[in-house]
């Protein structure tokens, strides 16, 4: 095993979340980060579920009935169903995380439960205070809405989320000062928790949460670096904001779909993502982690995110997840990381029977490595075996966890826990290039989503046949080392050429602005064989990767497909 010469540097504020003392004396918490959520329509199915859930090791459940249930109208409370919920996860020794969602009909504007703004901030207030003065005794975490930047708030906006935030926190830490407000957002809205905390939630909240499923999707074409980016990022973001660094990030929700009948492809892909997103999340400081969802739903397509099938059987990934609680207990924390060669990643845990190795490799790196000491390789399915010294250990995309490693190797590890990520793409100067080709070369700046153009003649060509109009576009993430939220001046350059001499074809560019996602003005590409320049100036840039992309290159107005050769990136300000 040939170990890379460590990084120098530090990130203080890596694993700042796993610094609290193991002695937690609230009843209504522990360290666990191990969380599960349950969408609407499966949630009756708690019962069932949830003691399933505590054997593999789950401690967290997140869900709530929502407040049209338990309120229907003005001055009239029905607990009975919150009740019997807090019942059963007291009996089975999960924790609840509460949201506060959705609008009652009598308080919204429109008689539903979802349109802002809502009739007056009182009827928020008063039942933000019948739910905290009945269950504070067993609910510590309060979530405000559910992605309220997404489909669920619709004529919402930062200011009002600020208002919800902020009210909220008012009232419940009247009655239970030692409430925990929790703001949050669909994918990794960083820019709307900025508006938002710049709107009126500054200093009233005590956690974030974000369901990134964008990067968890990007696993599978080794999106790790970005994956581990989303912490300084959020850290960055409060930090420019004047909040304490050290608030606790959760993800309330993240999950991958698998079939509603056996697959073992399929199901295995779901496991392997699963086992990642706990293992690259913990490791990043994430604080709880909360898998969508418990038992799921087909929406109508054939697949679904659950743990549980609508059956009761369990997948694949429910075992998957089993194992590494079983493995690393229920209070891991990060420890540090080890460069294992090219291309494989691991990170150190302290776990309940010591220190444990989670390694796997990037895509198509199918590797071997020998160990110093005797391990013993717990696969994802739970299946373990002993390796001795000097005997080579294969390594591949799927994770394994590894137990016995030498005193030498755990101090390294160790030595690293601060140290910059090897992982992670060099960043120097003010130009960030990607060249395109069969293999596209993930760097500072890489195309992501590479199924959504083809290799064709040294470049890529955007692949127009795709049913689902996703060939009419190409995806660029910029490493946040390099250019992030705040740098506004920003030129983008595509090297391109027409596909074919004498069909017309041309792009536009969509970006993450200071507005969200925006789009600068179509260019047409000159006819002929040759390369052509095409730059956009752009002055309203604010690059946080909300969707798991900062920038794309669009033609879904252009009459025939395109080839791109490279793209840049250079920073203005």
């Amino acid at each position: 095993m040939v170990l890379c010469a460590l990084l120098a540097g530090g990130l203080a504020e890596r694993g700042a979340a796993q610094e609290r003392s193991s002695a937690v004396a609230d009843r209504r918490d522990d360290l666990s980060p191990w969380g599960v959520a349950s969408g609407a329509e499966w949630f009756n199915a708690y019962p069932q579920f949830m003691p399933v859930l505590r054997r593999a090791g789950v401690g967290w459940l997140r869900g709530f009935y929502e407040w049209q249930i338990i309120q229907p109208v003005p001055g009239r409370w029905n607990f009975t169903l919150p009740d019997a919920l807090v019942r059963t996860a007291r009996a089975n020794d999960v924790h609840l995380v509460g949201v506060l969602a959705y609008l009652a009909p009598w308080a919204s504007a429109d008689g539903g439960t979802r349109q802002f703004p809502i009739k007056d901030i009182r009827f928020w207030r008063d039942y933000v205070d019948g739910l905290v003065t009945r269950y504070h005794a067993d609910i510590k975490y309060w979530e405000i809405w559910n992605e309220f930047n997404g489909s669920f708030a619709p004529g919402g906006t930062p200011a009002q989320y600020a208002e919800l935030v902020r009210e909220a926190a008012i009232a419940a830490k009247k009655i239970d000062p030692n409430a925990k407000i929790g703001m949050s957002v669909a994918s990794f809205d960083v820019n709307f928790l900025d508006a938002a905390i710049k709107s009126g939630a500054a200093g009233h909240f005590d956690f974030v949460c974000v369901h990134p499923y964008e990067y968890l999707a990007e696993l599978a074409a080794g999106g790790e670096p970005a994956f581990l980016s989303m912490t300084t990022s959020l850290r960055n973001m409060l930090k420019a904001n004047h909040q304490s660094e050290r608030l606790p990030l959760w993800i309330t929700e993240i999950g991958s779909s698998a079939p509603t009948r056996p697959d073992q492809a399929a199901d295995d892909t779901q496991a392997v993502l699963l086992t990642k997103a706990y293992l690259l999340s913990i490791a990043a400081g994430f604080e709880r982690v909360f898998w969508f969802e418990a038992r799921g739903p087909s929406y109508g397509k054939g697949t679904d995110y659950g743990l549980i099938r609508e059956d009761m059987s369990p997948r694949p990934s429910l075992t998957s997840l089993k194992t590494l609680t079983d493995v690393l207990g229920q209070e891991p924390k990060a420890a540090g990381w080890l460069n294992l060669g090219d291309g494989i990643y691991g990170f150190l845990f302290d776990g309940a029977k010591g220190a444990v190795l989670a390694a796997w490799t990037a895509p198509r790196h199918d590797t071997q490595i020998t160990f110093d000491s005797e391990v013993l390789i717990t696969a994802p399915s739970g299946a373990s075996t002993t390796v001795g010294a000097g005997t080579p250990v294969s390594i591949s995309s799927k994770p394994v966890l590894l137990t016995g490693l030498s005193p030498r190797l755990i101090e390294m590890a160790r030595k690293n826990r601060d140290a910059p990520y090897p992982w992670a793409a060099s960043a120097a100067g003010n130009v960030v290039v990607a060249r395109l080709g069969d293999d596209s070369q993930a760097g500072a700046l890489s195309q992501i989503r590479q199924d959504t153009t083809v290799a064709e003649q040294g470049a890529r060509r955007m692949n127009f046949a795709r049913a689902d109009k996703e060939g009419h576009y190409a995806y660029f993430r910029v490493d946040p080392a390099f250019l992030g939220l705040g740098a506004k001046q920003v030129e983008i350059t595509a090297v391109v050429r027409r596909a074919k001499p004498g069909e017309i074809a041309g792009m536009s560019v969509d970006y993450e602005s200071t507005r969200g996602y925006v789009g600068a003005d179509y260019r047409t590409i000159p006819d002929g064989d040759q390369w052509t320049e095409l730059s956009w100036r752009l002055s309203d840039a604010n690059f946080a990767g909300a969707w798991g992309w900062n920038f794309r290159l669009n033609a879904i107005a252009s009459p025939n497909e395109l080839l791109i050769r490279e793209v840049r990136v250079k920073k203005l300000d």
